[in-house]
């Protein structure tokens, strides 16, 4: 296994891509194409792996597929509809992120025909030979997450939140619009059931002591729900800027551009409204 770095926005550790034996997990998005496929070199890919559908995990597929016709791509029976379809999804991301921004941050959004498209509802075994899907909800109601049966790694996209290297701060990415926390904490218990000898997160990289790692996700989406629902957006954003920069120190750029503070406030500020809080 391999973790390619994409280079968003020009940025080093913000997003990664894996690749094991011709197969890429969450490949990114299709603004970093070009350093994706030169990353690439030699190696023609057999096969997409999505833990779901967000940009910046899957907005290259459809352009991966459009180079590989052949490439099969296997994302949650959720997601598949707006892969095959995009238009509501980049709708949706337009809202959030604004048209100037949209070009700018993810590139072209190519639909990725169905029948490259592999649905998955969780339980599979054996995926492209090596890999058991479970569906991992929370961070998005189409989540999933793989784990490589003979090595014992799980590629786990946001479920185990972000931690940039060399911190250890962890944050839990709550973006709108389905944050669900209590699926979330069940997601993070079907992930250390597997026991697994380490994490792959997409923001970024690998991890090493997979348990305290999740312990420290679990806390971290509990704190920033707790914040959320006793400050205003103005006053959570001023709060978590200060303790990144404390915390993160000489990351603490990439974090705020792997988890921006605001979607984190929108997100859960909806899953609020959600509770009756």
């Amino acid at each position: 296994m391999r973790l390619i770095d994409v280079h968003h926005l020009g940025q080093e550790k913000v997003i990664c891509c894996c690749e094991a034996d011709g197969v890429l997990i969450d490949p990114g998005p299709q603004s970093c194409e070009e350093t994706l496929v030169a990353a690439l070199g030699d190696v023609r890919p057999r096969a997409i792996l999505l833990t779901h559908i967000h940009f910046d995990h899957a907005g290259v597929s459809g352009a991966l597929v459009r180079r590989w016709p052949d490439l099969p791509v296997y994302v949650h029976e959720v997601g598949a509809p707006h892969l095959a379809d995009p238009e509501r999804l980049v709708r949706s991301a337009t809202r959030l992120y604004g048209e100037e921004d949209m070009q700018r941050l993810w590139g072209e959004v190519v639909p990725v025909p169905e029948g490259n498209l592999r649905v998955l509802t969780g339980g599979e075994r054996e995926i492209e030979g090596a890999y058991t899907v479970e569906y991992t909800p929370g961070h998005a109601s189409h989540h999933v997450s793989y784990l490589h049966e003979a090595e014992r790694w799980a590629y786990v996209g946001d479920v185990a939140g972000v931690r940039i290297p060399p911190s250890e701060l962890v944050l839990a990415p709550t973006p709108p619009p389905d944050i669900d926390v209590a699926a979330w904490d069940r997601s993070i218990d079907t992930v250390a059931g597997w026991r697994p000898e380490r994490l792959v997160i997409t923001h970024f990289g690998a991890v090493d002591d997979p348990e305290p790692h999740l312990d420290r996700c679990r806390e971290a989406l509990h704190e920033e729900a707790r914040l959320v629902g006793t400050h205003d957006e103005e006053s959570f954003i001023a709060l978590m800027d200060e303790r990144v920069r404390a915390e993160a120190g000489e990351v603490a750029e990439q974090v705020a551009q792997a988890v921006p503070y605001h979607h984190i406030w929108k997100g859960l500020h909806r899953w609020h409204s959600k509770q009756g809080g």
